[in-house]
């Protein structure tokens, strides 16, 4: 079985000096639930084998703070091509990943996100706000046979649902 967890960026901070989108920064806010769920994925026992983030710096960073606050041993990898890219480019990146590997994070965008687990799963839409994770399972024993309609959501978890650290 190949496992495709899906991972928005967290908020971002639109009252931040940047020039283009790409470079839009988080916020507090966003820093937060990167390190919470960056933690909820060690609780669960599922981190993943590699990461590809987007290069955009709300993406690279989320990615970066959900690692460090886990120690994840995961590999992390920047794809510019996540940024505004198609589920159907998704699915070509998915496709091109190493065998060895049975777990990717992709960590990026809306509405791309929401798009390929809609494409992915054959369900209907899913609220996929800000710092959102979902894991979907493909019956694949090679990323190359991931194919829409073919994945089964496992779960969807949002950090404001999750409880707060003591």
């Amino acid at each position: 079985m190949k496992s495709v967890i899906l991972f928005r960026h967290g908020k971002s901070d639109w009252n931040a000096s940047y020039e283009v989108d790409h470079d839009r920064p988080l916020n507090n806010r966003g820093i937060k639930a990167a390190k919470k769920m960056g933690q909820y994925l060690l609780e669960k026992d599922q981190i993943p084998d590699l990461i590809i983030s987007s290069t955009a710096i709300r993406a690279k960073t989320t990615a970066q703070l959900a690692i460090e606050s886990a120690n994840w041993q995961s590999k992390l990898r920047f794809e510019r091509g996540i940024y505004g890219g198609s589920p159907e480019y998704l699915l070509d990146l998915i496709h091109s990943q190493d065998d060895q590997y049975t777990s990717l994070c992709l960590v990026g965008h809306e509405p791309n996100f929401s798009s390929f687990i809609s494409q992915a799963t054959g369900n209907g839409y899913l609220d996929f706000t800000t710092a959102n994770m979902a894991k979907i399972n493909f019956n694949a024993d090679l990323w190359i046979k991931v194919q829409f309609l073919n994945g089964k959501l496992e779960w969807h978890q949002q950090p404001k649902n999750l409880v707060k650290p003591k």
